[in-house]
């Protein structure tokens, strides 16, 4: 390892909360149903990495569709959203038994959090959500997230629970994120031809634009692929949060500091919680149109939204959905939380707040997206 690896690494020993994210593959057979051997291997690791008391994990779990497959019969990951709800339903019971009996054997209780995006995009879920891991962790137990594939929709499609690690590790404020896949890192070419070579650190997106990525885990059971999972860590870093892509069998190496997978750098700061959640949990109700000059005050100087700047409104949607912001050639620069519900929009497109408040009243007097409820979507 180079020097400013090496230093990077140590950054990783030292991490006292750690977001750990595991796919299906890593925890189940190719047929479906669970491999209690890799379950019991990798819960080995996460015990002893907690058992000083010094370290607090929280493991984000893939498997409740892959592990409700063989008891139903299902010889492949069905497509039709129906019967992948009905493998969740088994599959959530029976993955969170297997964790339980596993982390047993450590003298550890389990306990599950079942999260859609929803929840992610609600502030009032979202600080339960934290509250309740926070609690978890001070009583001693181990928290075990996944996504709620029983009742989602959009969810389903969510990135093999690669993004939801993200945003995770950012709602508990954890000081790593660490992706186990079924493959050791991040390879500038096909993992399996001679020639590829893996790549130890991405200091910057840059870094791998001409890397071109798989979409498709070799198991065969899960919705991710090194797609998802770059995505997810480009998502962490950016909120400064380190990372590490490595391979389920790798955990230890990989939470031990050693030089193993594929080490993302912090590439931003960590930023509010709703401003993560809304650029990439959130799903817009609607979409307001700007002009140009509107178009320019959002995005350059990174004011707020008023009604003057408005030129068109659809979609139905109510006060503090997200929306998105369209220039008028209808490309998103921004997404926010509406202050109007959007039958009240038409009356206020292209007025000033001065004219507005004086025929309608002092509650028109405001932002129709203040700039602390807004992310922008491009530079």
């Amino acid at each position: 390892m180079s020097g400013a690896t090496r230093a990077a690494r140590q950054g990783v020993a030292e991490a006292r909360r750690i977001v750990v994210k595991v796919g299906s593959s890593s925890l189940t057979t190719a047929a479906g149903g669970l491999d209690a051997d890799r379950v019991d291997a990798l819960v080995d690791v996460l015990a002893k990495q907690r058992s000083g008391g010094e370290r607090e994990i929280v493991l984000v779990s893939s498997g409740a569709i892959a592990a409700g497959l063989a008891p139903l019969g299902l010889t492949r990951r069905p497509k039709d959203l129906a019967r992948q709800q009905a493998a969740a339903s088994v599959g959530q019971g029976l993955l969170v038994a297997r964790y339980t009996a596993s982390f047993a054997r450590y003298g550890v209780r389990v306990g599950q959090l079942l999260l859609t995006s929803d929840d992610m995009a609600r502030r009032t879920h979202h600080r339960n959500a934290s509250r309740t891991v926070d609690q978890l962790l001070a009583m001693g137990a181990f928290p075990v997230v996944n996504e709620n594939d029983t009742v989602a929709t959009d969810e389903i499609r969510f990135g093999d629970n690669d993004r939801l690690a993200a945003l995770v590790a950012h709602l508990v404020h954890a000081d790593l994120l660490v992706l186990l896949s079924d493959v050791d890192g991040l390879y500038d070419g096909d993992p399996s031809r001679p020639g590829s070579s893996r790549i130890a650190e991405v200091r910057d997106p840059a870094d791998i634009a001409h890397v071109r990525i798989g979409s498709t885990g070799k198991a065969g059971v899960g919705t991710g692929g090194m797609v998802t999972k770059v995505e997810a860590a480009s998502i962490a870093a950016a909120a400064g949060i380190p990372v590490v892509l490595t391979g389920a069998s790798h955990a230890a190496d990989a939470l031990a500091a050693r030089d193993t997978g594929t080490y993302f750098h912090r590439t931003g700061r960590r930023s509010a919680d709703r401003l993560l959640w809304l650029q990439h949990a959130s799903t817009p109700r609607g979409a307001l149109t700007l002009d140009d000059g509107a178009v320019r005050a959002v995005v350059e100087r990174r004011t707020s939204l008023l009604p003057a700047g408005i030129a068109a409104v659809e979609g139905e949607f109510s006060a503090g959905d997200p929306v998105e912001l369209r220039d008028e050639s209808g490309r998103a620069v921004a997404r926010g939380l509406v202050n109007f519900d959007a039958k009240e929009i038409p009356q206020l497109i292209g007025r000033s707040t001065r004219e507005l408040a004086r025929d309608l009243g002092p509650a028109y007097e405001r932002e129709v997206v203040h700039r602390d409820d807004l992310v922008l979507l491009r530079a």
